[in-house]
């Protein structure tokens, strides 16, 4: 058989397949620039705003360039109490979510019964309870149960209630990667479950502990919904800017939100760096 005679192998239609790909790449690329775009432009408002001297936030009708809304802020007596409010239950809440969090992911990871779905159901609840609820519920059951008033410890409370189930799939994640190899040989060897819990299982939970607990941090001082509604006549930063909120904007407002913004990225930098180094 002559080389003429030889069949020729199909070739893939590239011609088509590569339009189809340019097409694909550029709804895609349009969809990131439109979501990064919702994202981080309220923010870039944000901070334009709080230079702008105008008394109403404003990046249209700019006024001229100004830091007095900074300066103004250390002489609000309400926005800094509400801020070491926000600290305080914030402390409070990784006291209590860590281990309670804790201690339902090694109930669930090491129990091993048909009640385990009902248990983890359970757990996972708070989560799914409007903050109204949460918030509600807590501060009367601590009043008609124990007699204590709605306050910065009923926020704690509440805050708690489904922040710790957060922490909780956290922990379950982590303890579902962990050999228990090591558990068992310690308890093999005569160690009691508090030691081998000691040296064994709690230093490979603590990155995740330390997460869990910035984490925590981060959702107690942004919460509103349930804080409002457990905390009674007290306040916290973000109950006192929803506060003023009702009678009109200020740029003290802009101003908080660039501080916490610088401080986010700080920290998140800080954070990667060390991870890095490490």
């Amino acid at each position: 058989m002559s080389i003429a005679d030889t069949p020729v192998m199909a070739q893939p239609d590239t011609a088509r397949a590569k339009p189809a790909r340019d097409w694909s790449q550029a709804v895609l690329n349009g969809y990131m620039m439109v979501f990064f775009a919702y994202m981080f432009l309220p923010l870039i408002f944000m901070v334009i705003a709080a230079f702008n001297a105008s008394p109403t936030p404003s990046v249209t009708d700019w006024q001229g360039f100004t830091l007095d809304w900074f300066r103004k802020l250390p002489d609000d007596a309400r926005f800094i109490q509400g801020l070491f409010h926000s600290l305080f239950i914030a402390a409070g809440v990784i006291v209590i979510a860590i281990p309670l969090g804790l201690s339902g992911a090694l109930l669930l990871t090491r129990l091993e019964t048909r009640g385990t779905t009902v248990l983890y159901t359970l757990l996972v609840s708070p989560i799914l309870t409007p903050g109204i609820v949460l918030g509600v519920t807590t501060m009367i059951f601590w009043r008609d149960t124990f007699g204590v008033e709605a306050g910065l410890f009923t926020a704690m409370a509440a805050q708690a209630s489904f922040i710790a189930s957060y922490c909780m799939l956290m922990f379950m994640a982590r303890l579902q990667r962990q050999e228990r190899t090591q558990e068992e040989a310690a308890l093999d060897l005569g160690a009691s479950p508090w030691l081998v819990f000691r040296r064994i299982t709690l230093p490979f939970m603590m990155p995740t502990i330390a997460t869990a607990s910035v984490l925590a941090l981060l959702q107690s001082i942004e919460n509103y919904n349930t804080t409002f509604f457990a905390i009674g006549g007290s306040w916290t930063l973000v109950t006192e800017i929803g506060a003023r909120m009702r009678f009109g904007l200020s740029p003290m407002v802009n101003a908080i939100g660039v501080i916490f913004v610088v401080l986010t990225i700080v920290a998140a930098t800080s954070w990667v760096l060390l991870k890095r180094k490490k």
